[in-house]
Formats: C-alpha cells, structure tokens, sequence
C-alpha cells in the first residue's frame, strides 16, 4: 500500500504582496485617495476582518477591489483598532457598583504596531511595479511614508488570511 505525505511547506507560499502606509487618514478617505492615485476602485467590504487577541476580539475594516482583467485583488486593511471593555472594580461597597471604561489598542500585525494602513496585493501573475504604485501613492498629502514589507519577517501571518 503506498503512503501519501502531504508536505505543509507547499501551502506556506506567499502569493501576495504587503506595503504598510503611515498615515493620519481615516479608512474611508484613505480608500478615495487611492482610487484617484491609482487605476483601482476599492470599495468597503461588509467582511471585516476579525481577530481575536488575549485583551479581546476586534473587526478589521477593509476596502476590496479585484480587478477582473488582471485577476488581481487589492485589500486596503486597518491594522489599528481599539476595544473598549467595561470592568467592575474589584473593592465595592454596599452603596456603590463602580465600573470603568478601559481602552486598549489591537494591532492586525502586532509586529508592525506603527502602520495605520496595509495595502495588500494578491495573486499576481505577473510582476507588478512597487516602486511606481509607491511614488504614485507618495504623492497623496496625508501620506507621511509607504514601504513593501518583508512577507517573511511577519510572524502573524494567519491574520492575513481571509
């Protein structure tokens, strides 16, 4: 009887490309400036992506564009979220049922906890142009800094998976 192995390292392939964006825009203005920039219409995608850390779950939001002609996908990703959870104090007294407000900072990539923003690339056949989209993107105002990011350096590359 013969003995099929299935190697994992065959599906540890990193199909995609990842540039983090430094910026103080919010989601939805950031997608807009990327369509006028770019030749892509990224919309708001109803699936979030979730995460759940040790200090709770958080939803990601993401803007989605997949261009038919090239058979390419564009995700423009929210790598910062803040969970606000609710806590009792742990000394109370008869009269008084004391709670606060704690918020905490989730990062996507922890890795990575400076990046507002990754624009992920997938699927592409053939070799996109980083160094154009990056000057192309350099040129929106609110940008303070664009980069590829090293798809071997992050550690947390489950979270990418959606």
């Amino acid at each position: 009887m013969a003995i099929h192995r299935l190697d994992l390292d065959e599906f540890d392939e990193v199909d995609y490309y990842l540039m983090a964006i430094h910026t103080s825009l919010e989601d939805y203005r950031l997608a807009y400036f990327i369509n006028k920039t770019l030749p892509i219409n990224l919309s708001k995608s109803k699936n979030e992506i979730h995460a759940q850390t040790k200090e709770g779950e958080a939803n990601f939001s993401r803007f989605y564009y997949y261009d038919e002609e090239k058979a390419v996908s564009w995700n423009l990703i929210q790598n910062k979220n803040e969970i606000i959870s609710v806590s009792t104090n742990d000394f109370q007294n008869l009269f008084s049922n004391e709670t606060s407000e704690v918020s905490t900072t989730i990062h996507l990539l922890p890795e990575f906890k400076k990046v507002d923003f990754f624009l992920k690339i997938d699927n592409s056949e053939e070799a996109l142009n980083f160094s154009e989209i990056q000057q192309k993107l350099n040129t929106i105002e609110s940008i303070a800094a664009i980069y590829a990011v090293d798809t071997d350096k992050i550690k947390s590359k489950n979270n990418l998976i959606f």
